[in-house]
């Protein structure tokens, strides 16, 4: 009996490498958040102290300041991608060690700047692997990339944003810290099974150029600021709903602490890694373009079971529904949405443009909180989730103008990665 594509796909050995990679690259994330946050609390440090941790994220946000560095440069050894991968594992390592050997209580300041590095090298770590991870798959796989990237993202975050407190209530959160930079020795193994990905294009020659060329070549393309718009807009609804839907929760509807984590926390993330995985099976069927609407209207719909919730009151039964399905719809987006980021990016600028697309796709969700509380403020709960699912509205209408286009460029990047493989042959 023959398998189908999808299981082919999913067996491959790239996969397992997206896997961990997404595994090492969200891992850091909740060292320098949650789990910094509680230890420094459980020190005894004052509220103030640990209100400004939250500036050490800041990176994750300009990571595309330096990333036409790692375009244009390479190490000199395991090639452009894999090279830059290990230099930032093995430092992330080195800085998990010493926040071990560090403490709230005896260097607060101190633990915060290393705190500060982890970032920056994590932020520059994803840089690597998201230009690894695109030059790597081809058009066919990477909806199922994305779902393995994903989840093992998403993995990793439960583990270093909620198992880090298990872990360090009985043995303190030195020895945690240890054991999270034993765990980044995944993505140092990982980078050394990989082989580099053919580069089809040559760097830019210069700095300047790497700097300067990978937007003026996007801009150049015909309908670049209706794709820039599209990357804003096709998540914006989402990103409006789940802005606040903690607050929503807790507030709106009166469930308790633990029925919010538990439920929310905990049921969201398997839906999500369902749906990212589901999106990502359906994807090597259907296509991009028919993925990204027929995905896109889900996530969409999903929150008018929010709406629901907000009439009904604190039903156990309507949270778990509305968790679950507006997580998974939201899954399904992701995955069409990140393969989309990667057929448009150019293979001489991966890094560079992919750290911009994602980054501007960070807009909605960053910026849409004050004016969600507003809206909320001025309407109501109920009503506000239906204005969200109004919001979906002009990213499905873009998208449908932009069909010939996104299938232009699935079809060009499928053409250049095979024109690629030929001459590698050739040369070889």
């Amino acid at each position: 009996m023959q398998k189908p594509e999808w299981l082919k796909v999913l067996l491959q050995k790239r996969m397992l490498l997206v896997l961990a990679l997404g595994f090492v690259s969200g891992l850091p994330l909740g060292l320098s958040g949650t789990a910094l946050q509680a230890w420094y609390a459980i020190d005894g440090v004052d509220v103030v102290t640990i209100g400004f941790l939250a500036l050490v994220g800041q990176p994750y946000v300009y990571k595309f300041i330096w990333a036409p560095f790692m375009d244009k440069w390479r190490v000199p050894y395991l090639g452009r991608r894999r090279g830059w991968m290990l230099i930032t594992q093995i430092s992330l390592i080195v800085v998990l060690c010493l926040m071990a050997l560090s403490s709230p209580q005896a260097a607060p300041y101190q633990l915060a700047f290393l705190a500060l590095c982890l970032a920056f090298l994590s932020a520059t770590q994803d840089i690597a692997i998201d230009a690894y991870r695109t030059e790597l798959l081809t058009p066919e796989e990477r909806g199922m990339g994305t779902a393995m990237a994903v989840s093992g993202y998403r993995i990793a975050m439960l583990v270093s944003g909620g198992l880090t407190l298990i872990v360090a209530d009985y043995a303190g959160f030195s020895f945690t810290y240890f054991l999270m930079a034993a765990l980044m020795g995944i993505g140092v193994f990982a980078t050394f099974w990989a082989k580099e990905p053919q580069q089809y294009r040559e760097p830019p020659p210069t700095f300047a150029a790497a700097c300067i060329e990978p937007f003026k070549e996007f801009l150049s393309r015909r309908h670049a600021i209706a794709l820039l718009a599209f990357v804003v807009l096709y998540k914006l609804g989402d990103a409006f709903a789940s802005t606040l839907t903690t607050a929503f929760l807790l507030k709106g509807v009166g469930f308790t602490l633990k029925d919010v984590g538990i439920i929310n926390k905990t049921g969201g993330l398997v839906s999500t890694l369902f749906g990212v995985f589901v999106g990502g099976v359906l994807m090597v069927r259907i296509g991009l373009f028919r993925s990204l609407l027929g995905f896109g209207i889900i996530q969409a719909l999903t929150n008018i079971l929010f709406f629901v919730l907000a009439l009904m009151g604190p039903n156990y039964g309507m949270l778990i529904l509305t968790v679950c399905l507006e997580n998974f719809g939201g899954g399904l987006g992701t995955a069409a949405f990140m393969a989309l980021v990667m057929s448009l990016c150019n293979p001489r600028f991966t890094a560079t443009q992919f750290a911009l697309i994602s980054a501007l796709a960070a807009v909605g969700r960053v910026f849409v909180g004050p004016a969600a509380g507003i809206l909320v403020e001025n309407v109501g709960w109920a009503e506000f989730f239906l204005w969200t699912v109004l919001f979906a509205i002009p990213g499905l209408i873009l998208l449908i103008w932009l069909r010939p286009t996104i299938n232009e460029y699935e079809a060009r990047q499928e053409e250049a990665m095979q024109s690629g493989i030929e001459e590698a042959k050739a040369s070889a």
